[in-house]
């Protein structure tokens, strides 16, 4: 017999780790390959994981409700033949050279209280952890951990982040102390309880699911490490309006589907980023990379979520095109058939938030993406025209939020002024759906 691993699989380009959100399978269970194991939740996407061997299922290593970095194993599995491998050495071996999961020995707490361990025997952190520790200058041996086993995770360091009580190595505290300097001594500032809200008779209280974390988890995250800036125009779209308008029946018609305002704004979008692709780039760390294909990401929402699919390679479509695949992607949505691939490769983000009637808000960025577009309700205002003359014409604001670090203003003005421009110049004689 032999013992083979299941680990948590890479869900999506920029996924690093997912959630345990229910286990399908149970220790003593025959299962075989490509069955499902257990159902988890990315920032990005629910999904299933699968098995890689038919064989007898052995030990869940990770809980209900525990987050794993992409890599980290999940389950093992009992197959027929070769030597069987305790997974318990697998964990707590130490390597003959120092990995990206591994640090120097130290004394770190998993639990709630110290544990004692092996000679030899390492810590393992995640890449994720490992990177957020180091950015914000926490030490690891100070942290209690949540998840499986203790073990640190991302949330946990998140946490400690936005509370501001970051947990610094004792050495380098007391390395600023000499003889000479009168030391003043006092508790340790208590960390941040969580807030009270008191519950009365009649308030409902709702449990926060997996994608209700996952979602706040990937805002905290955009909000925390990519430096918001915020710039609005303002747009006239009566021509563009008034086109729609005198096509929209028989669009209707002749294709099956409605051609909407949203699909005229997608497509202004994605020329001007051709136009301008720096716009269409992300933030790396030391580099930024420009993305060659522009996938216009759009934002879909459930009564309990909000799913974010992507238009592929939309600078290459046809309004007609667009509208089809917005309506198909909003359908598969809400009927619960959005695969996996169908939220990934965004570039940039466009959201509808005229459709619930907003004229003027700020849109937390898609992280790693550098910019979201909000695309405002279509109202008609009075408008002074060349001449002095006052007329009434369909205005809409379009708001843009973007990552200053790899965006600057005269790049994001010069951007809107060209989105402003195109969606200005539509006409039934210039432009087609087709």
């Amino acid at each position: 017999m032999a013992i083979e691993q299941i680990k948590m699989p890479q869900l999506g380009e920029s996924v690093t780790e997912g959630t345990i959100e229910k286990w399908l399978v149970k220790p003593g269970d025959h299962v075989n390959k490509y069955d499902a194991l257990a159902e988890v939740n990315t920032d990005k996407v629910t999904a299933e994981v699968p098995s890689s061997f038919t064989g007898i299922i052995k030990e869940l290593i990770a809980n209900e409700g525990d987050t794993l970095a992409v890599g980290e194993i999940v389950c093992t599995i009992e197959t027929e033949g070769g030597a069987s491998e305790e997974i318990v050495e697998v964990k707590e071996a130490a390597p003959e050279e120092p990995t990206a999961e591994t640090v120097k020995p130290t004394e770190v707490q998993k639990h709630a209280a110290p544990v004692e361990r092996e000679k030899g025997a390492k810590a393992r952190y995640s890449p994720a952890v490992l990177k957020i520790s180091q950015e914000h200058g926490i030490d690891l041996s100070l942290v209690t951990g949540t998840g499986n086993e203790g073990r640190i995770t991302r949330k946990d360091l998140l946490e400690i982040v936005e509370s501001g009580e970051i947990p610094v190595a004792k050495v380098e505290q007391e390395a600023i102390i000499t003889p000479s300097m009168p030391v003043a001594t006092s508790a340790p500032a208590p960390k941040p309880a969580p807030a009270n809200v008191p519950v009365a008779v009649g308030d409902i209280e709702i449990p926060v699911t997996g994608v209700r974390k996952a979602i706040a988890a990937n805002m905290l995250r955009s909000k925390h490490e990519a430096p918001h800036a915020w710039t609005m125009i303002e747009v006239d779209v009566t021509n563009m309006v008034q086109y729609r308008d005198s096509i929209k029946n028989e669009f209707k018609q002749k294709e099956g589907f409605n051609v909407t305002y949203f699909a005229f704004f997608v497509k202004a979008v994605s020329q001007a980023l051709k136009e301008f692709p720096m716009m269409n780039s992300m933030w790396a760390g030391d580099k930024i990379v420009q993305k060659k294909d522009i996938n216009i990401s759009i934002a879909v929402a459930t009564e309990d979520a909000l799913y974010v699919p992507v238009i592929k390679n939309s600078d290459e479509k046809t309004i007609k095109g667009i509208g089809r695949e917005v309506n198909e992607l909003a359908s598969k949505v809400r009927s619960g058939k959005l695969k996996s691939d169908e939220m990934q490769g965004g570039t940039f983000t466009v959201n509808n938030t005229g459709s619930f009637g907003s004229i003027q808000s700020m849109g937390i960025i898609n992280y790693p993406q550098a910019a979201i577009l909000q695309v405002e309700s279509i109202v008609k205002r009075p408008v002074i025209m060349d001449g002095g003359m006052i007329a009434a014409r369909d205005m809409v604001n379009l708001c843009l939020s973007l990552d200053h670090r790899v965006l600057d203003g005269l790049v994001a003005g010069r951007f809107l002024a060209r989105v402003k421009e195109i969606l200005e110049n539509i006409t039934k004689e210039n432009t087609s759906v087709y």
